[in-house]
């Protein structure tokens, strides 16, 4: 009887240790199993989290440029209007004038090509058609963008639209154009992001236009040359036919453990494709290392991995989704203080022709959807500023359009101020101030006219609203800009200077 309860003692111990021996290595392989997944989450939303934020700032950049090629070509519009109203009698006027557009709209390297081919900028003429592929192709029909080296390795965007109507020294000229140097937009796009990002600009062929580097492996070269030995084949055909159609897409690229993750967007109407690349590889590495170190400490102790690997994970979630918010807020505060740049005039602190393109094409699409009710524009223009600049310096001038910025703001407070041109502003209103804002003219107005017997800033204003047959903004501000001149007219009959 002794015998048989030892018996019973030995195999209760027995199975007691066989027991815990075996939830030992249940418990151990269902730790580094869920490790194992817990990493290839991590992985799947590291990639994500880096897909989205790459996404995000590629479209962004790739819709800044078409902003700024769009703006371009609005201001190019004025300048053939602002040549058709000229009196210009010689070649030396015409090159006066076409400083006057640079100044006044703020087009550099602004160019008009005549029925010869032969070009005139602000300080000389020459012959075209051997340096700009546009003239080339014929007769020229709507808005030409072109990508050209100029002078050795700058690489130039050509913007170029027809002249048809446009004649002046006893000549038919056919088009206009400027050029932009891509190291402009480049500089326009930068912005410190503490090397965690990379971006360039790629022609179709893969040709690096910005000439900044996209990430160690890439680097400046020509974007499929440097994929072709560290991608497959199906993915290098895919993304270079991306590249030939004006597609986006993204790589993920892994190169011995170290990832990295790239996206492109097409720049529209430019035959380019702007691309951003971030290493996952540090993010990787860190969380990987907190892994591997609580998993050695499981061997050990077991329940107390156990229950680290629990508490691991939600570090991990916690940690990830912080690290994600924190650069995700960074590259918002990043972005607003670039679109507040871009968007502000640095003389006076308005909004600036920028601002009021991007503006316009937000009440555009208000007006095509029949959501606008009340929307007022004013023109505004400061007399006699070519006055001041002649007679007194380009300091007096500027203080001048500071002057009028200031009494517009503190007379026109419910709308939007913009400054669109060297002595030009404009005024949208919406619903706020809408029916009040005829008497803020009339005052304005007032203010205006015992400026003139003070010799103080005097302004010229136009306002129209919007009517049952406008289809855009513009229609409305041409309205405004007539009643403008006409007001200015009136001015002038009061003793006010005036460049009409």
């Amino acid at each position: 009887m002794k015998e048989k309860k030892q018996i019973t003692n030995k195999t209760i111990v027995l199975t007691a240790v066989i027991g815990a021996i075996l939830v030992v290595i249940l418990v151990s392989a269902n730790s580094l199993w869920n490790a194992r997944k817990t990493s290839i989450a991590t992985d799947e939303a590291i990639h994500e989290v880096s897909s989205f934020y790459l996404e995000e700032m590629a479209d962004r950049r790739s819709k800044t440029i078409t902003n700024l090629i769009n703006s371009n070509f609005d201001e190019m519009e004025k300048a053939i209007d602002f040549f058709a109203e000229e009196e210009i009698r010689s070649q030396d006027e015409l090159r006066d004038s076409i400083g006057k557009v640079k100044s006044l709209l703020g087009l550099n390297r602004f160019a008009l090509v005549d029925e010869d081919d032969v070009v005139y900028t602000r300080y000389t003429t020459y012959t075209g058609k051997s340096r700009h592929a546009f003239l080339n192709d014929g007769q020229l029909s709507g808005r030409i963008i072109t990508t050209a080296s100029v002078y050795g390795s700058s690489k130039q965007l050509c913007l170029a639209i027809p002249t048809p109507d446009l004649k002046l020294l006893r000549k038919q000229f056919k088009a206009c154009f400027v050029m932009l140097d891509i190291k402009d937009i480049v500089d326009l796009l930068a912005f410190d992001d503490q090397g965690r990002t990379h971006f360039a600009i790629y022609s179709k062929s893969g040709v690096n236009l910005s000439g900044t580097s996209l990430g160690p492996v890439i680097a400046d070269h020509n974007f499929f040359e440097a994929l072709k030995d560290i991608v497959p084949e199906n993915i290098w055909l895919e993304n270079y036919d991306n590249f030939q159609n004006g597609k986006a897409g993204n790589i993920r690229i892994d190169l011995s453990g170290a990832d990295e993750t790239l996206y492109y967007a097409p720049v529209e109407d430019t035959g380019w494709e702007m691309a951003v690349l971030i290493r996952e590889s540090v993010i990787r590495d860190r969380i990987r290392d907190i892994s591997d170190r609580n998993i050695k400490a499981s061997r050990s102790q077991i329940l107390f991995t156990f229950v680290a690997v629990l508490l691991l994970a939600a570090v991990l979630f916690i940690q990830l989704r912080k690290m994600s918010k924190a650069m995700l807020d960074e590259e918002k505060e990043t972005s607003r203080t670039f679109q507040t740049m871009a968007n502000t005039d640095s003389m006076t602190g308005l909004l600036n022709k920028h601002a009021y393109s991007e503006k316009e094409s937000i009440i555009n699409k208000k007006i095509a959807e029949g959501s606008i009710e009340k929307l007022g524009v004013i023109v505004a223009d400061i007399n006699g500023l070519k006055d001041v600049n002649d007679q007194k310096g380009h300091a007096a001038g500027d203080k001048l359009i500071k002057d009028a910025s200031r009494l517009i703001c503190e007379y026109l407070k419910p709308g939007m101020v913009f400054r669109i041109g060297g002595d030009e502003f404009t005024v949208i209103i919406e619903e706020n101030g809408f029916d009040s804002i005829d008497r803020a003219i009339g005052e304005l107005n007032r203010k205006v006219e015992d400026n003139i017997k003070t010799d103080e800033v005097v302004i010229s204003i136009g306002y129209s609203v919007l009517t049952v047959g406008d289809k855009k903004l513009h229609d409305v501000f041409e309205r405004a800009d007539k009643l403008m001149y006409e007001r200015k007219l009136q001015l002038k009959a009061m003793g006010a200077k005036a460049r009409l």
